[in-house]
């Protein structure tokens, strides 16, 4: 009986969750952007419904609002749970030309960019899916092999599992290298219309830089109220955490 109360209270929440996000898009369609962010954020803040497209769609209202930093973190999460979708990136591009910060970005060279590139092709998610699907067809060669009595068919089969068994531990080996970086990665967004980038974790710390509203930074420490971080072309310093807000 207590299941069964549990899972109808799951379902109520979904039900009410979905009316909601549907609410939400109904206002945005009618222009309605601000009441729009806050049905949004009202489904995220009772936890009803974590999604990309909640996130997309909130990302869009204050994009129309011209609100740099938070149109720019909620495509951010939205990538984040939908890494690569076109829409989301197209989007971001957009709200990025509103920032006044132009910081370029240092691109990895050599062997350490062929590996970025091919483990960057899918999310963690994905490359694990890839290689259950490699396994079970490595199995399934191993079963014909096992099983034939023709040394051609042998043959093929022996070559085929061989294949396999390379494509399984390079798709292992992407899984965890995707996985690994996911884990470690902390970008965050700038909140604050001016936030001031030191050399050390004080007031008192030289100021090496300003970062404006919207730009993107990593979190590399973390150190009482203070966050070490780096940009793209490799600067870092310390900054007020109150002022950037972690994407993840």
């Amino acid at each position: 009986m207590k299941n069964i109360l549990y899972l109808f209270l799951l379902i109520s929440q979904v039900f009410f969750a979905q009316n909601s996000f549907e609410k939400g898009n109904t206002l945005y369609k009618n222009g309605e952007y601000q009441q729009a962010i806050d049905v949004y954020e009202g489904i995220i803040k009772e936890d009803k419904q974590q999604s990309a497209e909640l996130y997309f769609n909130l990302g869009n209202s204050y994009y129309k609002l011209n609100k740099v930093a938070p149109s720019i973190y909620n495509y951010e999460k939205a990538l984040v749970l939908k890494p690569h979708d076109p829409e989301t990136l197209n989007n971001l591009k957009f709200a990025k030309k509103l920032t006044i910060d132009e910081i370029k970005e240092v691109p990895k060279v050599g062997f350490a960019k062929l590996i970025q590139n091919f483990t960057g092709i899918f999310d963690y998610n994905t490359w694990a899916k890839i290689s259950v699907a490699i396994g079970f067809v490595f199995l399934l060669c191993f079963i014909g092999y096992y099983f034939s009595q023709l040394t051609l068919s042998k043959r093929i089969y022996f070559i085929g599992m061989f294949f396999l068994l390379v494509a399984l531990l390079l798709s292992v080996a992407a899984a965890m290298t995707e996985k690994d970086h996911f884990d470690n990665d902390r970008p965050a967004i700038v909140f604050s219309e001016i936030s001031e980038v030191r050399s050390e974790p004080q007031k008192a710390g030289s100021p090496i830089f300003l970062l404006h509203e919207g730009a993107k930074v990593y979190v590399k420490e973390t150190l009482l109220n203070w966050k070490k971080i780096e940009l793209t072309d490799g600067t870092e310093g310390w900054i007020d955490s109150s002022t950037i807000k972690e994407v993840k």
